[in-house]
């Protein structure tokens, strides 16, 4: 009887881990916020996108033609947060790679938190689940090497320091 109990038991956990969200989908966490703000904010693809959707397409230097990405605008996530007395935000990857972006950039430029590339959702084998992507072909000084280490791909976690 041990042994029945236990295969259904192993069938449901089965069943549940087959039915929960995987990254990309949107009910996923997808972006955690904290440091310098009222309260750490996490936030999925479905909340990113009630933020308002915008398309950018631009050149990159690790892309071939002109991809067309969506994503939020990076200054309306943190508009979501409340004051903020940073001056920069340290950006993370899920490949540990991290940079500080000077938060005016977000507000300068319509640099975009991108989750798609060319209608294609982005992975974790592909820069994704988000693609700090900044409008370089709208303003010729983003093309300067100094601000391509802030196109922080595989996007996880902001930090205000």
């Amino acid at each position: 009887m041990k042994r029945r109990q236990f295969l259904k038991a192993a069938a449901a956990a089965a069943g549940s881990a087959l039915a929960s969200p995987v990254l990309g989908e949107s009910d996923s966490v997808v972006l955690e916020v904290s440091g310098q703000v009222e309260t750490t904010r996490t936030f999925t693809l479905s909340q990113l996108r009630a933020l308002g959707v915008t398309r950018l397409a631009t050149t990159t230097a690790w892309t071939d033609g002109v991809p067309e990405f969506e994503g939020v605008l990076a200054r309306n996530v943190m508009a979501e947060l409340g004051p903020i007395t940073s001056s920069h935000v340290t950006a993370l990857a899920l490949n540990d790679y991290r940079a500080d972006i000077p938060i005016s950039d977000f507000y300068d430029y319509d640099v975009l938190f991108a989750w798609s590339m060319n209608d294609d959702m982005l992975t974790r084998r592909d820069k994704g689940p988000l693609w700090i992507v900044y409008p370089r072909d709208a303003v010729p000084q983003l093309r300067e090497e100094r601000y391509e280490h802030r196109w922080v791909w595989q996007l996880s976690r902001l930090i205000l320091p």
